[in-house]
């Protein structure tokens, strides 16, 4: 199902694409995206909103190579995901991905986590090193770098992945619930800090959630109902 964008955006660069995409699991037996049309623009802070079930993981997953559409096609940057040479060097340089339950090591340290994407797209340790502490000055972590992540608290866990997804300078992040196992004090302290470092970075942000309050900062809202996008005109 195609959606109209409003005029003012459709003057911005699409990172972003997903054109008719379908999804389902269990050899068909299970729909979850259905005929999908999404745009992604430079700079904007999207977000995908709607009930448990509707499509938003499924969809960032494929947005973020994570998982490949039966049918439909997705970009990055204009670059067909399944169509390139190497999507695994393309994904690790374009996009970083946030998980709810923020899926770090716990038997190592946040400084060990957090170089693991940079370890894997080949950059020099001085660089990571030189990256980290920046990150980490910018989120309050940097007397926790030694700490291994089981000794962190919650919302500590949550921005370590935050730095770990921006590690390599990606020009996207794709946040599925980010917030969503954070009490409602640390929630807040977590998405100020999000929206900040996208912000000051340029990154373009499409983020799930179930919170509308969170959803209503960001400059778009895009609701997802059984596997179908419903954007309003007015967002």
């Amino acid at each position: 199902m195609t959606t109209p964008m409003p005029t003012i955006e459709t003057q911005r660069r699409i990172v972003l694409r997903a054109k008719d995409v379908w999804k389902s699991y269990d050899e068909g037996a299970i729909s979850v995206l259905n005929g999908v049309d999404f745009v992604g623009f430079e700079g904007e802070t999207v977000a995908l909103c709607g009930p448990s079930g509707c499509g938003k993981s499924t969809l960032l997953h494929l947005l973020g190579g994570l998982d490949e559409p039966d049918r439909g096609r997705v970009s990055v940057n204009s670059v067909e995901i399944n169509r390139h040479r190497s999507p695994l060097r393309l994904l690790r340089h374009e996009i970083g991905f946030v998980f709810q339950l923020h899926n770090l090591i716990p038997d190592l340290t946040l400084e060990e986590n957090c170089l693991i994407p940079t370890v894997a797209a080949g950059i020099a340790r001085t660089t990571a090193l030189a990256r980290l502490r920046d990150l980490t000055e910018r989120t309050g972590l940097s007397h926790r770098l030694g700490h291994r992540i089981q000794k962190l608290s919650g919302g500590e866990r949550q921005r370590t992945a935050l730095c770990r997804a921006l590690m390599n300078q990606p020009r996207i992040l794709l946040a599925d619930e980010p917030t969503g196992s954070l009490d409602e004090g640390t929630s807040a302290v977590v998405f100020d800090l999000l929206l900040d470092l996208v912000a000051k970075e340029g990154v373009t942000l499409v983020m799930a959630t179930h919170d509308r309050a969170l959803a209503q900062r960001c400059d778009r809202l895009v609701e997802m109902h059984d596997g179908r996008i419903y954007e309003p005109q007015s967002a």
